[in-house]
């Protein structure tokens, strides 16, 4: 089986990738093809790999390219987990609306970071569409590169794709509330509807049996605890106790009875109305509340040295790299043998509502339960999701779309509309001014905003 992975120099992706494949011998042999535009990270990712598989014994083999159209024929997945810029583009993304007074913890789904992002993310993404077609048409394509619901929009708008999103959010959430309610992470079932980092979970079951009135009286309890009154985990990017950290995301299961994925580091970033100058708790949003800073520090640039001094022989190999890693890589091998065995199991998903969820826009890209199959990936339909909760998405499905369309025609009237409709920003010229200051910082990567020549 020949897999391609397309932004193989993330920091935390590919090594947790290949631990899964080298635990998951049933789909095998394997060809594991890395791509990566920047050949220093690609040589990082390629040495590690290596380092890995010749450790274990595993039955991969690895090849590895800048240019991706060597290595798409013959592949029966394409993932991409590409960062158009890297992580100090990403840091651009938050800082200049800063200076706006604009805060964010996270920038890579909405408001004005999230929406900057999909202006680069989105051509590269619909060029590799486009290559995927022609030279593996029959390739699975899934992604896992934010913002997930833009991208898999504008993809399917602009190619016809079949592109899947993927994200671990809902899957970690679901464990989070299993543990709260006491019962074990791996015997519940659950309902969660929305876009990806919105994604209410209206039901979830043990056995059968309900339960949302456990969470209510759980949380309720949780909350009561002078202990808790101040919220001092609230903001805390390492906390090992994510549902006491996340006030405002309980705040809304109260009022709506869903809780909703992932957790206040990315649902804060759905409601800016409700935090204005950043102000969460006590605390600054991406400031000393998920700081996001720490996060790309930590989870990113001392993640990918952690890798390339291993990769160059400067440390020796973690054994953390050979115990299987819970989240989206454990998903995917999951998902691929569901497919591959026709196992008709359940996983959430990012794909086209068409109906699927009859109070919502069809050709809005929602995350939700889907079976995979022989195949591929199918969504299940579910006609009770409350009206309510609708009206909540049908404003962030909007501004996903404004973006959609900005980011592929280049319109930088369009790019003001969505950073208006997303509700951070309600100036227009104060829109218009932080448009242009972030379409120059990332001019490079823009070729839709400033064609070659």
């Amino acid at each position: 089986m020949k897999i391609v992975l397309i932004g193989a120099g993330s920091a935390r992706f590919t090594q947790g990738l290949v631990a899964d494949l080298i635990f998951s011998p049933q789909l095998g042999p394997y060809e594991l093809a890395l791509v990566d535009i920047d050949p220093v990270a690609l040589d990082v990712a390629e040495k590690l790999a290596r380092k890995l598989i010749e450790h274990t014994g595993a039955a991969i083999t690895i090849t590895a390219s800048t240019d991706r159209k060597a290595l798409l024929p013959g592949a029966r997945y394409v993932i991409t987990t590409i960062g158009v810029g890297g992580r100090r583009a990403w840091e651009q993304d938050v800082f200049i609306p800063r200076k706006y007074g604009i805060f964010q913890p996270v920038g890579d789904s909405v408001m004005p970071g999230g929406i900057s992002r999909a202006m680069r993310m989105i051509p590269a993404m619909v060029d590799i569409a486009k290559d995927v077609q022609a030279l593996a048409p029959d390739a699975y394509l899934f992604n896992y590169s934010n913002p997930m619901t833009a991208n898999c929009w504008a993809v399917r708008q602009a190619t016809g794709m079949n592109i899947v999103g993927l994200c671990h959010g809902a899957f970690r959430v679901e464990r989070n509330l299993a543990n709260l309610a006491g019962v074990p992470e791996d015997e519940v079932t659950s309902v969660a509807i929305g876009l990806n980092h919105l994604t209410f979970f209206t039901k979830l079951y043990h056995h059968g049996r309900d339960l949302m009135p456990t969470l209510h009286t759980k949380a309720a309890a949780l909350f009561k605890d002078p202990a808790q009154q101040n919220f001092p985990l609230a903001g805390n990017n390492f906390d090992d106790h994510p549902m006491a950290a996340s006030p405002f995301s309980w705040s809304l299961f109260e009022a709506y009875g869903a809780y909703p994925s992932a957790n206040d580091r990315h649902v804060t970033e759905f409601f800016p109305e409700r935090f204005p100058g950043g102000q969460y708790y006590g605390r600054t949003l991406g400031v000393d509340a998920y700081s996001l800073e720490d996060a790309i520090r930590i989870w990113g640039d001392e993640v990918y040295e952690e890798m390339r001094a291993q990769a160059n022989g400067e440390k020796p190999l973690s054994e953390e790299l050979l115990k299987r890693r819970v989240g989206e890589h454990e998903q995917l091998l999951q998902i691929m043998q569901s497919i591959e065995w026709d196992e008709r199991k359940i996983f959430y998903a990012n794909l086209p509502n068409d109906g699927t969820i009859p109070n919502l826009p069809p050709d809005a890209v929602l995350e939700f339960p889907c079976v995979a199959m022989a195949g591929g990936l199918h969504a299940i339909h579910f006609d009770d999701f409350p009206d309510a909760l609708a009206a909540v998405l049908i404003r962030k499905i909007a501004a996903n779309q404004l973006t959609v369309e900005a980011a592929l025609t280049g319109s930088r009237e369009l790019f003001t509309e969505a950073l208006l409709i997303d509700g951070a920003v309600t100036d227009r010229d104060l829109a218009n001014r932080l448009r242009d200051e972030m379409l120059e910082a990332h001019r490079a990567n823009l070729p839709n905003f400033f064609p070659a020549g």
